[in-house]
């Protein structure tokens, strides 16, 4: 009997351990139910280049890679494949914690390609803590995934 309930105790705990549903710490921006979730590395797999050409309303769950060390205006989120999503949040409506790095996050809002210029790439890596050298060698227009978020969800 007693190694029936060890087995079943043992279990229950690695069912727990690999629980992956967690529920948001902190909610910044609109409010939204995370219904219908696809993790960021499927994004760029369930939608064509076309499809992202224009936007496309979704909700995400990712991994938060950088954040505006400024003000917390803007953060990265790792995209699959070694590509980076540039997270936007609608109208500067809010910002979120400057120290999320590595931290889960859903979001909620439109998901589009767009070619950032030079001084613009420039100013995010200098919100970032680049090096004066880093900023200097950013020299051309770069096309990226883009996220303009109405919320995010902190896991």
């Amino acid at each position: 009997m007693r190694v029936l309930l060890s087995l079943l105790s043992i279990n229950l705990l690695l069912a727990c351990g690999t629980h992956r549903d967690v529920a948001p710490t902190e909610t910044f921006g609109a409010s939204f139910a995370a219904t219908e979730v696809m993790p960021t590395e499927q994004l760029l797999a369930t939608y064509s280049a076309e499809e992202l050409s224009d936007t496309v309303r979704t909700t995400l769950r990712g991994r938060v890679n950088e954040v505006c060390q400024a003000r917390g205006c803007w953060m990265t989120v790792a995209a699959g494949d070694g590509q980076e999503m540039m997270v936007k949040f609608r109208d500067y409506g809010f910002f979120v914690p400057k120290d999320i790095g590595d931290r889960e996050v859903i979001l909620h809002g439109v998901a589009y390609y767009q070619v950032t210029p030079v001084d613009e790439l420039r100013h995010y890596a200098e919100d970032a803590g680049q090096s004066p050298e880093e900023i200097a060698r950013i020299d051309a227009p770069k096309r990226e995934l883009r996220f303009l978020a109405d919320g995010v969800q902190l896991l």
